[in-house]
C-alpha cells in the first residue's frame, strides 16, 4: 500500500468519524430539545394550574365577602324595621298614657283599663277592691296622689265593705298615707319626672306585699299582653 492509498483511507476515516459525531451531536440534540420541551410544557401547566387556583381562590373570597355583605345589609335592613315597628308601638302607648290622663279628670274610662265603671271615682273605689282582693289583708296602707285624697277618702268605706262581702271578711282597716302621696300627673308629655296618671298603690302593713294599682301600671300590664296581638294588627304575622 503505497502512501497516497494510506492517505486515501485515512481521510475516509476522519469523515466516518466526523460524520458519527455530527449524528451522534444531532441526536442529542434533538433528544435535548424534546427534553426542554416536555418540561417547558411541564412548567406552563404548572403555572396555568397556580393562577387557575389563585382564581378560584380570590373568586372564593370574593363570594365569601358577598355574602357577608349581603348577611349585613339584611340583618341592617331587618334592624331599621325592627325599630320602626318599635317607634309605631311605643307611640301608640303614647297616646294611650296621654289618654290617661283624660280619665283622672272625669272622663270616660277606656276599655283598655278592663274596668267597668265611668267615672274617675267609680274607678277608684274599683281599683282599692281589686287591690285588697290581692292582698288579703286584714290592715293595709294606701297611697294616692295628693290629688286624689278627697275622692279616695269618700269611697275607701265602700270599698271595704264591698271587699268584706266579696271576700267573706271583716271589712279591713286602710290607712291612708298622708305623708308620702303618689307623683302628680306630668306637667308636659316629655317629662322624664316621676309621675303618676293616677289610681292607687295598696301595701301590706309591713311593706312585704305591694299592689301597684296606679293606672300607667294597668297601661303597661294590659300592654305587655295585648304586645303580639298589636304587632300582628299592624304588622301581620311575622316570622320567628
Amino acid at each position: 500500500m503505497n502512501d497516497t492509498d494510506v492517505s486515501k483511507q485515512i481521510h475516509q476515516m476522519v469523515r466516518f468519524i466526523q460524520q458519527e459525531a455530527e449524528e451522534k451531536a444531532a441526536e442529542i440534540s434533538l433528544s435535548a430539545e424534546e427534553e426542554f420541551n416536555i418540561e417547558k410544557l411541564q412548567l406552563v401547566e404548572a403555572e396555568k394550574k397556580k393562577i387557575k387556583q389563585e382564581y378560584e381562590r380570590k373568586e372564593r373570597q370574593i363570594e365569601i365577602r358577598r355574602k357577608i355583605e349581603y348577611s349585613m345589609q339584611l340583618n341592617a335592613s331587618r334592624i331599621k324595621v325592627l325599630q320602626a315597628q318599635d317607634d309605631i308601638v311605643n307611640s301608640m302607648k303614647e297616646v294611650a298614657a296621654k289618654e290617661l290622663l283624660n280619665v283622672s279628670h272625669h272622663h270616660l274610662v277606656e276599655d283598655i283599663l278592663h274596668v267597668g265603671h265611668h267615672e274617675y271615682r267609680n274607678l277608684l273605689k274599683g281599683l282599692i277592691v281589686q287591690s285588697l282582693l290581692r292582698l288579703k289583708e286584714p290592715s293595709v296602707l294606701l297611697r294616692c296622689r295628693k290629688h286624689d285624697l278627697h275622692m279616695v277618702e269618700h269611697v275607701l268605706d265602700e270599698a271595704a265593705e264591698e271587699y268584706a262581702e266579696k271576700a267573706g271578711v271583716h271589712p279591713p282597716e286602710i290607712i291612708v298615707d298622708h305623708d308620702v302621696y303618689l307623683p302628680p300627673a306630668p306637667k308636659h308629655h316629655k317629662t322624664h319626672d316621676p309621675y303618676c296618671s293616677g289610681g292607687v298603690v295598696l301595701a301590706s302593713r309591713d311593706g312585704k306585699i305591694v299592689c301597684e294599682n296606679t293606672l300607667d301600671a294597668r297601661l303597661d300590664v294590659v300592654f305587655r299582653q295585648k304586645l303580639p296581638e298589636i304587632r300582628k294588627q299592624l304588622f301581620g304575622q311575622v316570622a320567628a
